[in-house]
Formats: structure tokens, sequence, C-alpha cells
């Protein structure tokens, strides 16, 4: 069913499209390169087991595609809920399963030679993160994508064990809002949205 769109730039919607959070706190470049609390966590992804997951709806159907995740390390103080770290996305690496689509997605659109990363940058967690088992907050940052900042919020499922951790967030990225060509046109509408999923695993760690 895919190939039922053609080059269009459906794909390319993606990463303006992720995952994540709420801008609050200082600046994401202070807090990208602030140090690590004392009574910190530190989640530590691990890339191998991390992937992004979007989708975006048309008129015809619904494509789905993926980006891979080069690194990212999360650090969060669970009493004051400040937040800092990076997640960086390989831009390049994105796919919907069209070849030709996709393509167009990378040199038309998000223009990934040019723009080769897609970076988060947490600044807060919304709510209690329990430091063994399941945990439901909201992440509030910084999404860097295309040359521009973005204040972005996600949901995230998070589960802690001893010495390792797993998670998805889940956001909204209204592209026509953040100034992304619309891809549809008088025959194929396009939905103004990506739903965006990050799915995360990796290392825990505390610091004292």
């Amino acid at each position: 069913m895919r190939t039922l769109l053609g080059p269009s730039r459906i794909g390319a919607l993606v990463f303006a499209g992720a995952a994540l959070f709420l801008s609050a706190a200082p600046s994401f470049s202070q807090t990208a390169n602030a140090p690590v609390a004392a009574s910190e966590i530190v989640l530590a992804l691990d890339p191998a087991q991390s992937r992004v997951h979007w989708s975006v709806d048309s008129t015809l159907h619904t494509v789905h595609g993926t980006f891979a995740v080069k690194s990212g390390t999360v650090h969060f103080d669970p009493e004051t809920g400040m937040a800092g770290g990076e997640i960086i996305v390989d831009a390049p690496s994105g796919e919907s399963g069209n070849g030709a689509r996709d393509r167009r997605m990378h040199k038309e659109i998000l223009e990934t030679s040019r723009y080769p990363e897609v970076i988060f940058r947490p600044t807060r967690v919304e709510g209690k993160v329990l430091q063994h088992g399941a945990s439901d907050v909201k992440l509030g940052g910084v999404f860097s994508i295309h040359g521009a900042d973005h204040e972005l919020t996600a949901l995230v499922h998070a589960e802690l064990t001893a010495n390792g951790w797993r998670g998805t967030a889940k956001f909204e990225v209204p592209y026509v809002t953040w100034g992304i060509k619309d891809p549809g046109n008088f025959l194929l509408k396009v939905q103004p949205r990506v739903n965006v999923e990050l799915e995360m695993s990796g290392e825990l760690r505390k610091t004292k």
C-alpha cells in the first residue's frame, strides 16, 4: 500500500518528527552541559536497543517508519524534577520502506546531509519516577530539528530495575505549525501531525 504515495514527502515529516519534553528550566545549552548533581539518576541509552517509530495518516493510508538512535544520556533529580543530558537521533537513518519516498524525504524535506542529527535536550520531569518498578510521567525539553528549536512534551512510561531500565516516550509533532512543508496536494490530504514513539533501553546509574 505504501507505493500508492510514490515519492510523496509524507515520510519526511517523521522527525518534524523525535522524544519528548517541556522547557521551564535554564536554556538547553546550559542543561546539556551542566554537571550531574550528587542525588541524580542517570539513564544511559543503548543505541542497539533504542529506536524511533513514527506514523502519519493520509486520505489513502497510514505510513509507518523508523529512525535509529545515535546516542543518549538523561539525568534527573527525583526530588526536584530538574533534568539534563541529550538524546541524538541519526536523521539519515530514517526510512519508511519506500525507496523513492525516502530519498525525497532526505534530500528535499529533512535535508539530512545538511542537518544529520535530531537532538532532544530534556529539562524537567513532571511526576514521580519510582526507583524500582514502573512509572508514568511527563517529560519536557527542547527538540532541535532542521536548524530550529521547539519546546515539546511527551508521555513517558519507564521501568527501572537495580541496574537497567526500559521505557517509551510518546508525543505528536505539529509539523505545519513548525514551518515544515505540507506534503499533501489537491488529491492527497495528509494530517498535520506526526505520531512518534521513542523506544528506549539501557543502563541505570545512581549518583550519591
